[in-house]
């Protein structure tokens, strides 16, 4: 879509083993410290990381929220419109639905906002709108986003889980836009441990389709279409998902797992 597309306002219902390690205020002290124990690793396992980035000031999300600093901001998912659009819902704290539509809308990165259900204190919308950065990155490098993120004040909690060379390009990315990004958190998981069960062809597999969007909510891409792109039939892809559903629910339902 071009910048110039109109954009449109609607309202109505919806329907429809790890180890943690406390890190400093910034990321270059955190990466460092954990670089360096982790130095003879082989390279198999995930980081699991915590930041907090200042919000590109061009986006509507960076907009809002210095403008409502006391507001709840979270969003809730991400699905592909095109290759630069995205749609996401949005839940805000305190306010009926429909107030803040016009006001999102008028941000240029916004094409669309459709105010949905009063939810929980706030209100659900779903805001069409052109990708940041940020995107194009994860989709390169073939990661599925971790949701909710929570966005206040002009800064967004995000929280990282990549392998150890994925991590670095994240934490590498997101530094030069926010030279002053903090990491609240990491933690090295073991790959094995974090998807105990299933074979290297499965966990790509899995990490296929929840880039593709098929574990979204709503759905971003269809089973045929994602047999499409992965050039198999969609019985194949099918009972391969179903396998893998079934182990990770096994995995989870362990009394093992359930102990923090």
């Amino acid at each position: 879509m071009k910048s110039g597309s109109r954009r449109e306002i609607s309202t109505g219902d919806a329907h429809g083993g790890d180890q943690r390690t406390d890190a400093p205020d910034t990321a270059s002290k955190g990466f460092r410290g954990i670089r360096t124990r982790e130095a003879d690793s082989s390279g198999n396992g995930l980081f699991v990381a915590t930041l907090r980035i200042r919000i590109p000031r061009e986006l509507w999300t960076s907009v809002f929220s210095v403008a409502h600093p006391s507001l709840a901001l979270e969003a809730l998912n991400r699905t592909d419109v095109s290759k630069d659009v995205s749609v996401s819902d949005y839940w805000i704290g305190g306010q009926p639905p429909g107030v803040w539509a016009r006001e999102i809308a008028g941000s240029p990165d916004v094409l669309k906002v459709d105010s949905l259900a009063e939810v929980g204190g706030g209100c659900l919308y779903r805001v069409t709108y052109r990708n940041p950065p940020i995107i194009y990155l994860y989709r390169e490098l073939g990661m599925p986003m971790q949701f909710p993120l929570r966005l206040q004040g002009g800064f967004i909690r995000w929280e990282v889980v990549a392998r150890r060379s994925d991590f670095e390009k994240v934490l590498r990315f997101a530094r030069e836009r926010d030279p002053d990004l903090q990491v609240l958190s990491i933690r090295r998981r073991s790959l094995r441990s974090h998807l105990p069960m299933l074979t290297e062809a499965q966990h790509e597999l899995l990490v296929q389709a929840m880039a593709a969007g098929y574990f979204a909510v709503p759905r971003g891409i269809t089973l045929t279409n994602l047999a499409a792109r992965l050039g198999r039939s969609k019985s194949s892809v099918s009972e391969s998902i179903a396998v893998i559903e079934k182990k990770l629910l096994e995995s989870a339902l362990r009394p093992s797992t359930l102990i923090p």
